[in-house]
């Protein structure tokens, strides 16, 4: 039995690192601290990489594994990940974003409570042998007015512990709806700079992209509250740390608490350290046994149930899916990808849209996944040498501007179910639609005509004009390039006008058998598929 192989690159609990090895399918290296070399030439052998923040999997590593079908991520940001080049690549990037929210959550508001009573600076004086009360006089947090920005799991949850410690708590999230912020008791703003004018704390709980990264700098800091304070336990390079360092220097900010860096670990030059007032913790965010624990447990479950039963969970660059799901939806995948492929080679040129059509009881479920496979069919053939999968195929759809569409006809037609992909552009378009017939996957429709086929192997598809003798023409010619006739579906829209022949064979049919159709002055087309 060939296993699967799976590279744990970085510490994680060693519980999670038993559950893997347990699996007598896979092959597990652990390789705590493999070097960027050593990973860029062995990146091939795995099928499956674990990391944390250590370890960086950038596009001259996904370009070179070739194998590579999945990295996790045990804790919650994938910015050591280059998830586009994954994406391109086909390889499913998945994070533990449930593990360590309660950790993340409680270290936050430990440091925003530190900071609002100088904790770590008087302890630093007692221990020295000083005293220094009146230095260190603090601010309660109730009835303070404190600003979340971001509202995931871990802002959620820190919102609840500073309502309970009597917050006025808003919030900043493009994403967070109205109802849910009246059910969370806190207040929603729609602009970052309206949410933090007032505040007397800001914390931080969002992940680090182009439009969030510097979100709060020397423009935003300028319109916050005197003596505000900072709290950021998200990712480094939410906040300018220089324009920080500035504000806190004028006074305008009171101070900062800072668990994580634009650069880690910071260098030993860091400006910031010069700082009496900006509390330091070399990201801990995650660092408790409970949450070490729950996601290395979490990730080694994921890769693994990856791995053997095809359950994507957490996935952020592909939608998730569960085992029963997965099982589910498996036939409707493969039915989309037969369809994708019959159109790729019966559309017009110069394609400018894709639809997919659901009717019937396959629109009653997430279809996310299924338009991927419709896509990974359709454009396998338009993407020359480039390998498209599930993953990638959107991408790839966008890059050829194509635009993809999903709709879900009330009509259903004669079928209790179907689905239909259509192609085109202004001027003319194409269709294929196929359905089950019991377990068994069937075309029936390409374009206007009814036909009934195998949705898999070789299909010779054959428009003629609908005289008789053209069959028998079909026929012969097929029987002098030994090929046999597994199936075969006639259609006729109008008598004497065009026809459609579509025909499943056993083998492939050659190039010339092609040729000599054609010669025939009743065949218009003669197009040999393979599905």
């Amino acid at each position: 039995m060939t296993k699967h192989k799976v590279l744990i690159a970085d510490p994680i609990a060693d519980a999670g690192i038993k559950e893997l090895q347990a699996d007598q399918a896979l092959d597990v290296d652990v390789r705590i601290g493999i070097s960027p070399d050593d990973l860029l030439a062995d990146a091939a052998v795995y099928e499956a990489i674990i990391v944390r923040s250590q370890t960086k999997i950038p596009a001259e590593v996904l370009n070179a594994a070739k194998n590579l079908k999945i990295v996790g991520r045990a804790g919650v940001g994938v910015d050591n990940i280059d998830v586009p080049a994954a994406t391109k690549n086909g390889v499913i990037v998945v994070n533990t974003p449930a593990g360590n929210t309660i950790s993340t959550a409680e270290h936050a508001f430990s440091l925003m409570t530190a900071l609002a009573r100088h904790i770590p600076q008087a302890h630093a004086t007692v221990s020295a042998g000083g005293w220094g009360r009146k230095d260190y006089k603090g601010v309660e947090l109730n009835k303070k007015t404190l600003a979340i920005l971001g509202m995931g799991r871990i802002g959620t949850e820190f919102a609840r512990r500073a309502i309970a410690f009597g917050m006025r708590v808003i919030v900043y999230d493009p994403y967070l709806s109205p109802s849910r912020a009246r059910a969370l008791q806190v207040e929603l703003f729609q602009e970052v700079a309206d949410a933090v004018k007032t505040a007397d704390f800001i914390t931080l709980h969002m992940p680090l992209t182009d439009d969030s990264r510097h979100i709060i700098n020397a423009n935003l800091l300028k319109k916050c509250k005197p003596g505000v304070r900072i709290v950021n336990c998200a990712r480094g390079g939410l906040i300018d740390e220089l324009a920080l360092l500035e504000a806190i220097n004028s006074g305008h900010v009171a101070g900062a608490a800072l668990d994580v860096y634009e650069h880690e670990p910071p260098p030993a030059d860091y400006p910031l350290l010069q700082s009496k007032n900006i509390i330091f913790t070399p990201h801990l965010g995650a660092s408790t046994e409970e949450a070490q624990t729950n996601v290395g447990i979490e990730i080694s479950r994921n890769i693994r149930n990856f791995l053997l039963e095809g359950t994507i969970v957490n996935s952020v660059n592909t939608p998730s899916i569960d085992s029963k799901t997965a099982e589910l939806l498996g036939p409707y995948l493969d039915l989309a990808e037969a369809i994708g492929k019959m159109l790729s080679q019966l559309s017009p040129k110069g394609v400018e849209f894709l639809t997919i059509c659901y009717s019937g009881k396959v629109s009653e479920l997430d279809t996310a996944l299924v338009t991927r496979a419709a896509l990974k069919g359709y454009l396998e053939r338009a993407c020359g040498g480039e390998s498209v999968n599930h993953i990638n195929a959107p991408g790839i759809a966008e890059k050829l501007g194509l635009t993809v569409s999903e709709t879900r006809p009330s009509d259903t037609g004669e079928f209790t179910e179907m689905i239909e992909i259509i192609t085109g552009n202004e001027e003319e378009k194409a269709s294929v639609s196929g359905t089950f017939f019991g377990i068994s996957p069937r075309i029936v429709k390409i374009n206007d005509y009814r036909v009934e086929a195998d949705a898999g192997g070789h299909v010779l598809i054959v428009s003629n004009t609908d005289v008789p003798g053209v069959i028998g023409t079909i026929g012969t010619v097929i029987a002098n390039h030994e090929a046999n006739i597994a199936g075969m579906s006639l259609s006729r829209n109008q008598v004497g006008e065009r026809a459609l022949t579509v025909i499943n064979l056993d083998a492939e049919l050659t190039p010339a058998a092609r040729e000599e159709l054609l010669a025939d002055e009743h065949i218009h087309s003669a197009k040999l598929l393979y599905l």
